[in-house]
């Protein structure tokens, strides 16, 4: 039984950690047990403006995993919670055609790496290698896996889709910013999100 529970990033970071903003060391400790992290803010950008993709990401969009289309200044709500030292991630876009959300779920693996598990149920898996990049944190995706029913299929590297994400403290504003980019060799760009958020933890269920 898992009586504290660990954060998987700071686990992979190791002696890293203390080079990370304090304000993202304590987002990315584990979240106490009987507490939510809040975080609220907005994408300035969420999708791809490439409309060809669209019904192939409607796919992943029922699954929970990414929103097909391209949206500006969409407001979100992210929960946190660690659960058995696993940290569950609650997205939740607020568009003007209503709620969509994005579920995952985030544990530590050897040699300072993270598997990210997403959607509901879970569709993508994703390897990430964890560094410090200045005083943020960046994810690298190392290895991308589809789980589709029966079918579990691990992607070669020569057409896996490269994954980055970069969680960084902007210090005037005392605000939070979150940059992903899904690129695929020879296709170029697949999906991208840019925005800043607001962050606190508060007694929750």
């Amino acid at each position: 039984m898992d009586h504290v529970p660990q954060s998987p990033y700071l686990r992979a970071l190791g002696q890293q950690r203390t080079l990370l903003h304090p304000a993202l060391r304590a987002y990315f400790s584990a979240v106490p047990r009987g507490q939510v992290g809040i975080g609220e803010g907005v994408f300035h950008r969420i999708g791809t403006p490439r409309r060809w993709l669209w019904p192939i990401l409607r796919l992943f969009q029922n699954r929970g995993v990414v929103h097909a289309g391209w949206h500006e200044d969409v407001p979100f709500t992210v929960r946190n919670r660690t659960i058995a030292s696993t940290a569950i991630g609650v997205r939740t876009l607020h568009l003007p055609d209503g709620d969509w959300t994005m579920k995952d779920a985030v544990s530590a693996h050897p040699r300072g790496t993270v598997v990210d598990q997403l959607g509901e149920p879970t569709t993508l898996a994703v390897s990430f290698e964890v560094f410090v990049d200045g005083d943020a944190l960046a994810l690298r995706s190392k290895a991308v896996g589809i789980r589709w029913g029966w079918l579990r299929i691990r992607l070669p590297r020569l057409i896996a889709p490269v994954v980055r994400l970069r969680e960084s403290a902007e210090k005037q504003s005392g605000r939070q910013r979150v940059v992903l980019t899904v690129d695929m060799p020879l296709i170029g760009r697949l999906y991208e999100y840019d925005g800043t958020f607001e962050y606190r933890v508060q007694a929750g269920v």
